[in-house]
């Protein structure tokens, strides 16, 4: 029995057990500008968390200030610059300076070909200070098609859209890579979804024993209560030129 359970963990997406509130998964209208929010999103209580224009709210993951190369912030977009592919190999990371427990957070982005990031939560810099890219739980943006780690992990659960190395997101989703998609993730205290362009990719439960069994056969093995804590919110450097704008959130 217990092989039939971690089987199942390794290879499903887990099925959403606990009995969860009813969210608002789409803002109100969009406005017509960029990093701002209209007055509905306003009353509903979303929040931007990058104002388009400064790093205010905002550090490199393993530093106390923000990255000084690597990132740079023109036309209302926040771009990640090219570097040469490799994890935090340029500026580095960036989280947010406040922890997150429940919430909606949606972001627009943008990759260029051959292109790998990702948008992470539950992050503790205080237990990121080692090379490499902090670890959270992630969404991960990439372009399926040219970047090979689209051909690595356990049934595409490093595709664009999956939860990282543990859940994979369908094979067909709507995506374009000529143009911005946003990418929602809503956390009701262990359930947790991921959305893109306005359509459910995959969700789960965390702090239960089929959570914990699936992140023992993952990277994240060796490290302790993985996801099962709350944690900053990441932007990840990954080396290549990707963008994001209207990243805004709403505290549930």
């Amino acid at each position: 029995m217990k092989k039939i359970v971690l089987a199942m963990a390794m290879l499903a997406v887990l099925p959403a057990s606990a009995k969860v509130k009813k969210v608002v998964t789409e803002p109100a209208p969009a406005p017509t500008t960029d990093n701002v929010l209209s007055e509905q999103e306003q009353r509903e209580g979303w929040k931007l968390l990058w104002d388009g224009k400064t790093t205010n709210g905002w550090r490199g993951a393993k530093l106390q200030t923000f990255p000084e190369k690597g990132w740079r912030i023109e036309d209302g977009v926040l771009k990640v610059e090219k570097a040469n592919g490799a994890e935090s190999g340029n500026g580095g990371d960036i989280v947010t300076e406040k922890n997150y427990h429940n919430f909606i957070l949606k972001v627009d982005f943008k990759i260029t070909e051959g292109a790998n990031s990702g948008i992470k939560y539950f992050v503790d810099p205080d237990m990121n200070m080692g090379e490499g890219s902090a670890i959270g739980c992630e969404f991960q943006i990439l372009d399926d098609l040219r970047h090979p780690d689209a051909k690595l992990g356990v049934k595409g659960n490093r595709k664009l859209g999956s939860l990282y190395d543990l859940i994979p997101a369908p094979d067909q989703k709507p995506f374009d890579i000529t143009t911005w998609n946003t990418a929602c993730i809503i956390v009701q205290d262990n359930h947790v979804e991921h959305w893109l362009n306005g359509v459910k990719l995959l969700e789960y439960e965390r702090n239960t024993q089929e959570w914990n069994a699936l992140v023992a056969y993952s990277k994240y093995k060796n490290w302790p209560n993985f996801g099962n804590r709350d944690g900053r919110i990441l932007l990840q450097d990954h080396g290549d030129e990707v963008w994001y704008k209207n990243v805004k959130i709403k505290e549930l």
